[in-house]
């Protein structure tokens, strides 16, 4: 691919989007199961979708990212090291404020932010603290894709 006018960031970009639609696909396929089960509680559900396109592209970018640094298959088990903590505590499962005194750290966490977006959308309460949580995912994506790009060039284009 890297023979042809496609320069690293495209390759980058390319295997992201894969990863996008596959989340997109993923994310339809549980917003309609919510429907079919009376889970809905807005009809701003629906802009969950394009949410849930962000969060996809920022773990997506992230993630490509990391895998470039990743010099043998021993070293996957730190993706299970860091998505299992990043999912336990990130307000998916309890609200933030059961984790009392450490709720700050939580906040940290980059799916905490689209967990609150994709939360507030299903309950109706769009808020303009969702723009600083939309502003951290598109921050993580950006970065994640230019070291993506610096890391491939370097690698394959040495």
């Amino acid at each position: 691919v890297l023979a042809t006018p496609m320069t690293a960031a495209d390759v980058a970009l390319g295997e992201i989007l894969g990863a996008v639609l596959r989340g997109t696909l993923y994310s339809i396929a549980f917003v309609f199961t919510m429907w079919i089960l009376g889970l809905v509680g807005s009809p701003l559900i629906v802009l969950a979708v394009p949410v849930c396109m962000l969060i996809a592209f920022a773990f997506a970018a992230a993630g490509m990212a990391a895998a470039t640094f990743m010099r043998m298959w021993s070293d996957l088990e730190y993706v299970n090291a860091v998505t299992l903590p990043l999912l336990l505590f990130s307000a998916t499962f309890y609200p933030v404020s059961s984790y009392g005194q450490w709720s700050w750290l939580v906040q940290l966490s980059p799916l905490y932010h689209g967990v609150v977006v994709v939360r507030g959308l299903n309950l109706g309460q769009l808020e303009w603290s969702m723009l600083g949580n939309l502003a951290v995912l598109v921050a993580l994506a950006l970065a994640g894709l230019a070291v993506t790009a610096r890391r491939i060039e370097g690698l394959l284009l040495r």
